[in-house]
């Protein structure tokens, strides 16, 4: 048997600008997306087999530990592309990063899943191979196998590394409320309401600036996604005000949300209920899924 233990990160997004609808259903998008100290940890193990067995188990009822999850899916699809048989994969995940958030936690899991898979098998699929499994998965596994700071383009799947500011971050996710890409996308498609915002290109000027403004980072965070849902659900505002009171230079709601984040130089002051809300202290770091 064989076994690896992965630790996977969460990602914000601290712009993210929409550009249109594709003929595919997806987004054209364009985003500066950012790897946090807040990781998933997946436990794998392998073995030979007289068939291809593959088990998803964890610690958060909220995700299905079955073919639906989206580990099983990359760990199918690594087997297939590598043209690996008769093994017996499981694959215990450890959640951390709250689901359904805007925080990438799924993506994150597929991404550590075809990671580790190919470090037990001895890396028989290259980089560029892996990635082309990532973009098949999901638009922000891609990401998740990179980590760091990237933009991305494309419906995200497309990543291009930029360097990694020095950046703190305060995150609080309404404990009960849950939102899906699927359900935020349709929001935005049916919402008259568009941000006329577009940071992109100025939020990746100043980040690879040699000495990062924290202050001008915070001022042009932006996410097109978020006029949309605020209509939808009005108390992922008191969350921004909550953020920027406690001491944060503005606030901002990551990918499809809930999930709203505020970026702080100082000490902040955190008075969440912890019934109401999931809150963390993270940091940026400059890489993505490794081994733990």
């Amino acid at each position: 048997m064989k076994k690896i233990k992965i630790k996977t990160p969460a990602k914000l997004n601290l712009v993210l600008e929409i550009l249109g609808k594709r003929k595919d259903g997806f987004h054209e998008i364009r985003s500066i997306m950012q790897a946090i100290n807040l990781f998933d940890f997946l436990s794998v193990e392998t073995e030979d087999n007289d068939a291809e067995i593959i088990k998803i188990s964890g610690n958060n009822p909220q995700i299905p530990y079955d073919e639906n999850n989206i580990a099983f899916k990359a760990a199918k699809m690594f087997l297939k592309t590598a043209d690996i048989k008769n093994q017996k994969v499981n694959i215990h995940i450890e959640k951390n990063i709250p689901v359904a958030a805007g925080l990438a936690g799924g993506s994150s899991n597929a991404a550590g899943t075809l990671w580790g898979i190919n470090k037990l098998y001895g890396n028989p699929l290259s980089a560029d191979q892996l990635h082309f499994l990532a973009s098949e998965l999901g638009s922000d596994v891609n990401f998740c196998l990179t980590g760091g700071t990237c933009q991305a383009t494309s419906r995200g799947e497309k990543i291009q590394r930029i360097n990694t500011p020095d950046l703190k971050f305060l995150i609080v996710k309404p404990s009960k409320l849950f939102i899906s890409a699927k359900e935020a996308y349709q929001k935005y498609s049916g919402s008259p309401i568009k941000s006329e915002i577009k940071n992109f290109d100025t939020m990746k000027k100043v980040i690879l600036e040699k000495t990062t403004n924290i202050k001008t980072v915070a001022k042009l965070l932006n996410n097109d996604l978020e006029k949309a849902i605020l209509q939808a659900y009005p108390e992922i505002n008191k969350v921004k005000q909550l953020i920027i009171k406690a001491g944060c230079q503005n606030a901002i709601m990551s990918g499809s949300g809930p999930t709203v984040f505020g970026i702080y130089e100082n000490d902040i002051k955190i008075d969440f209920s912890k019934d109401s809300y999931d809150v963390f202290k993270a940091v940026s770091i400059n890489y993505g899924v490794k081994e733990s």
